[in-house]
């Protein structure tokens, strides 16, 4: 039988490296995000970001980032807090909660989410995105919000297969947890995504990123981070939420980090990279 190249050899490296992706969630959504996220990328460990199109400090984000910032589209269609709303850039009241805005909750947005909508509304987050001259290298959805659903995971892999960008897919949830063979149908379509994640949204990373390096496994690793700057902006609207935020800026800047990353071998690359190989892949 024919040898099936791994993830790491497609991307050039020997099948036991260890490649990880730090990515920031969560640019555009506040100023302090913006600047956090900028500083994680510019001067701290982390090798991309993906930027909220919707949100309020999305445009600030976009005229702000370097040309050679590696930035995906965080596709979004919640917005979880209260007293802070952002809503669709087209017109899909499926979409809307009753207080204005993205629902907060996923199971709201799944209630009454029209897939025609939000596969419109999707794609014009990217091309917003594009237009504002990103040059987006993925896709990773707000929330997981269309990753385990199957009637959304198909605007999923449409979107990545029509912009030929790779995605984010968590494997800590099994095809029988989700339901369905999510992370098998995306490589049948040639959609190229991280070998490991960890889907774990709670604020604050410290334990789960030394933890996810501690055990690194051959391939590709994604870990996210969430960062921001102390503002009384971002403590406002996110509450308790924000010291895990403003931890997570400083825990992407030190050198506990950076020392905790060398020694582990760790080969360092971003989406651009998994960008690359998806595109020459399917020439």
């Amino acid at each position: 039988m024919a040898h099936v190249k791994s993830l790491a050899e497609r991307l050039g490296h020997s099948a036991d490296t260890r490649l990880v992706i730090l990515s920031c969630d969560d640019l555009g959504a506040s100023h302090a995000s913006n600047v956090g996220v900028f500083e994680a990328i510019h001067t701290g460990a982390a090798t991309c970001a993906s930027l909220m199109v919707p949100a309020p400090w999305a445009c600030h984000a976009a005229n702000n980032a370097l040309p050679d910032d590696d930035i995906g589209v965080h596709l979004t269609l919640n917005a979880e807090h209260s007293c802070y709303r952002w809503g669709p850039i087209t017109h899909s009241p499926s979409l809307l909660s009753g207080e204005g805005g993205f629902p907060r909750s996923l199971e709201d947005l799944w209630e009454h989410a029209d897939q025609a909508e939000v596969l419109r509304e999707l794609r014009a987050q990217i091309d917003r995105a594009m237009a504002w001259g990103i040059d987006v290298t993925h896709l990773a959805p707000h929330l997981s919000a269309i990753t385990l659903r199957p009637e959304f995971f198909d605007v999923y892999l449409e979107l990545a297969h029509e912009y030929r960008l790779p995605i984010r897919l968590p494997s800590t949830v099994s095809a029988q947890q989700a339901g369905f063979p999510f992370r098998q149908l995306a490589a049948d379509e040639g959609v190229i995504f991280p070998d490991h994640f960890d889907n774990d949204w709670r604020a604050g990373s410290h334990d789960r990123v030394f933890g996810a390096i501690a055990s690194l496994q051959p391939g590709v690793t994604e870990i996210h981070v969430q960062p921001a700057i102390d503002t009384p902006e971002v403590r406002a609207f996110a509450g308790k939420d924000a010291d895990g935020w403003i931890a997570d800026l400083a825990l992407v800047t030190s050198n506990e980090l950076r020392t905790a990353l060398a020694d582990s071998g760790a080969v360092m690359i971003g989406f651009r990279d998994l960008r690359s190989l998806m595109r020459a892949e399917a020439v």
